[in-house]
């Protein structure tokens, strides 16, 4: 009996099929890079730090006396700040706004409710540099709660500048735009409240995409991310921290941080 063979044509698309469908099983099991992409607007303080610099332990206790704070955003939701206070928390920052397209809808209840039971409290602004300038955003953060007043409670606003959790680590600027993009909005946050604003950044971050600046270590107090058991090495400029969130795991809130320095150096900070 004749063997029938597929004509060189048949051939062809038999073999094209196959390639198609080999290509899409492939596809499906490869991850979704838009179904890792966080959405805009869950930026937290030290969202990238653990997969950037890794977790290493928990501050030593040492003879330098440091008061204990704590950071949230709408990843806490309405938080116990009862709770907190007895554990013996005696400060706060808020998650305020983000970029120029998010406030937190819980940020009254955080921004309230930590100054109700006694802390010292202040809002923070997540930065997206590729978004819009410094200065729109700095304005944006003021008039969505990122004011500062002189009750001696209420901390200078914080601009957090880290990893980018939405694409390319600096936000597709060079360093030298990116320093005149933090120098936008800590001059505008200035003009507007009368304070420097507090930087937070990962030391990694930092000298990545500014190429280690020094220009703002005069002014604007610092706040470290680095979870492990020291501090170590701290961005260009800065001689020391003002504070330190030193893990993301913690009780009762995840995010922690150290104050260097007793309650009345808070208190100091607030008053300007």
């Amino acid at each position: 009996m004749p063997v029938h063979r597929p004509g060189p044509a048949r051939g062809r698309r038999r073999a094209a099929v196959g390639a198609l469908l080999a290509a899409f099983s492939l596809l499906l099991t490869l991850p979704s890079a838009a179904a890792d992409t966080p959405v805009r607007g869950s930026a937290y303080l030290g969202m990238g730090v653990p997969a950037h610099d890794g977790e290493h332990g928990t501050p030593v206790p040492g003879d330098a006396t440091q008061t204990e704070g704590v950071d949230v955003s709408s990843h806490q939701g309405n938080v116990a700040w009862s709770t907190l206070w007895s554990s013996g928390v005696k400060w706060a920052y808020a998650k305020a706004t983000e970029g120029t397209y998010y406030t937190n809808p819980y940020f009254a209840q955080q921004y309230n409710g930590s100054y109700n039971v006694g802390m010292i409290r202040g809002a923070y602004h997540f930065a997206t540099p590729d978004t819009t300038s410094g200065a729109t955003q700095a304005n944006y953060f003021v008039d969505h709660g990122g004011g500062w007043s002189g009750d001696g409670r209420t901390l200078p606003g914080a601009l957090d500048i880290e990893w980018n959790p939405y694409g390319a680590s600096c936000y597709g600027k060079t360093q030298s735009q990116m320093v005149t993009w933090i120098s936008d909005f800590l001059t505008t946050y200035k003009a507007r409240t009368g304070r420097d604003a507090v930087i937070y950044t990962a030391t990694s971050w930092w000298t990545e995409c500014t190429g280690g600046y020094s220009g703002f270590a005069a002014a604007s107090p610092l706040w470290v991310a680095r979870y492990a058991s020291a501090v170590g090495t701290l961005p260009a400029g800065w001689s020391y921290y003002t504070m330190w969130q030193y893990t993301s795991s913690g009780p009762t809130v995840g995010d922690h941080n150290k104050f260097n320095g007793a309650l009345d150096r808070v208190v100091a900070l607030a008053n300007g």
